[in-house]
């Protein structure tokens, strides 16, 4: 009777969607062949500051730092909040899936849509390539299209908002 081995892992894939991860800036990754399913997954390591951790400045320049511009204008408010505001908005398409946008159906082609265009329900709006695959993302509802989130060629994440239609 053959002795039960185990899964047996093909290191060479692994290492290849590794590669991938790091090369994409992407936090995760899956392959399916058949019932094998393979996930690689990069947990980000948060970024706090404590009042522990040590805070670096550079070395004044000779002659000292120069003043500081006066402004009169008021402050602006924090770049959080309008990423966030966008990212709450109602009319806010977001990727089904982790992979890299492309604006245009081919290099050197016009982008499928633009800031302002009119789109109609199931018009595309960009393609995500995931695997070799080209996954067109389809306008959910009709309306403006108000702001491009994302660039061609950008890597994207997983609910990650793409643009946003009003």
């Amino acid at each position: 009777m053959p002795e039960d081995k185990g899964i047996v892992v093909d290191t060479g894939l692994v290492r290849e969607l590794a590669e991938l991860l790091d090369a994409n800036n992407l936090t995760e990754i899956e392959v399916q062949d058949g019932e094998r399913v393979i996930r690689v997954v990069r947990a980000a390591a948060p970024v706090t500051m404590t009042a522990a951790a040590p805070n670096y400045a550079p070395a004044p320049p000779a002659g000292g730092w120069p003043a500081p511009p006066q402004a009169a204008a008021a402050p602006a408010a924090p770049a959080s909040s309008a990423g966030d505001d966008l990212r709450n908005h109602p009319g806010v398409v977001k990727s089904p899936i982790v992979g890299t946008a492309y604006l245009t159906p081919e290099p050197g082609a016009s982008a499928f849509v633009a800031e302002g265009a009119t789109v109609k329900v199931g018009d595309t709006l960009l393609i995500i390539e995931a695997m070799k695959v080209m996954n067109p993302i389809l306008a959910p509802r009709a309306g403006t299209v108000r702001s491009i989130m994302v660039k061609s060629e950008q890597p994207v994440e997983y609910d990650q908002p793409l643009l946003i239609i009003e």
